[in-house]
Parts: structure tokens; sequence; C-alpha cells
């Protein structure tokens, strides 16, 4: 009996030696996907009561990860979400709509509230918010409000609000 089970033993060592295995492509598997996002925008723009704000002339390294478009029940308003990696694999996302501004910065914050202190971008003062686990810069516009929050930090999330350019469609 031990004799056999060192036969085996042999034999799965020799088939786990020859046969190729490549942990990198299992590591490829595992990691996040970038969407294309080209429709979504023009879609979004399309049906939004506002202009959606999305990026133009990010540096190499930003990837888009997930986007959508949400319309609210009657139709008549929406919200706009893009999620991002920044360059250094950290998550930053451009959210957007034009419900009432404190219940959605809530929300897409994950419960961050507001600090001391206002960032500036493209002549327009952004509030930042501070949470547990994302940080957030919100433009209150009328008609609408633009949250760009994640686990970026503020120079990145700042990158990435100077980038939007908001279009109607």
């Amino acid at each position: 009996m031990v004799l056999s089970l060192a036969v085996i033993g042999v034999l799965v060592g020799a088939i786990y030696f020859f046969i190729p295995h490549d942990d990198s492509a299992s590591a490829e598997k595992s990691a996040v996907k970038t969407a294309d996002t080209r429709v979504a925008i023009i879609t979004a723009r399309r049906a939004a009561p506002y202009p959606v704000a999305a990026p133009e002339g990010l540096p190499k390294g930003w990837r888009p990860t997930s986007v959508s478009y949400k319309a609210t029940s009657d139709g008549k308003g929406g919200a706009w979400h893009l999620g991002m990696l920044d360059p250094e694999q950290e998550y930053a996302a451009v959210e957007q709509s034009d419900a009432p501004a404190k219940q959605f910065v809530q929300d897409v914050t994950l419960g961050a509230q507001k600090v001391d202190g206002q960032q500036a971008i493209g002549g327009k003062k952004w509030d930042r918010y501070k949470g547990d686990t994302y940080r957030a810069l919100v433009l209150q516009e009328p008609g609408v409000t633009t949250v760009v929050t994640g686990t970026a930090p503020y120079g990145r999330l700042a990158e990435l609000a100077g980038a939007l350019v908001a279009k109607k469609g």
C-alpha cells in the first residue's frame, strides 16, 4: 500500500512538473476590465435633462471600468455614473444627478461628510467631502449635482474633475 502511494505521488509530481501552467494568466483574468464608454456617454447625453459630464484628455493610465445612466421612473431625470481606475489603480467615479443634492451626495460617497475648504477647479469651487471609505469633490449647480468620488487622493480626484466636459446631446 505504501508502495502504491509512492508511485501515485511520483506520477502526480511528474504531471505537475511537465504540464505548463502560468500563474500570471489567472491574475489577468481577475483584473478589472476596461469598459467602452463611447456609446453610453452619447446615450446619456441624449437622455439626461442636464449636460452630462465626461472626461476628455485625461493623461495616460486612467481607465474606465463601469458606466451607466439610469432614468427616473417618470423619465424626467436620472443619474449618470462613470467609474474609473487612476494610474495607481485607485478608484475614482463621476456621479451626476438632478435628484435632491443632499441625499444623492450621501448615497454616492457612502456617507462622506463635508469638510473645511474648497478646491478650485476650472474656475469653479468644489466642496470637499471625506468619509471612512471615499473622498469626494462636489459641485452643486442649478439643476444638477456633480460628484467626483472614490478612494483616489484629492489630487487625482481634482485631475478627473478638471478633465470633465459637460455636454447635452
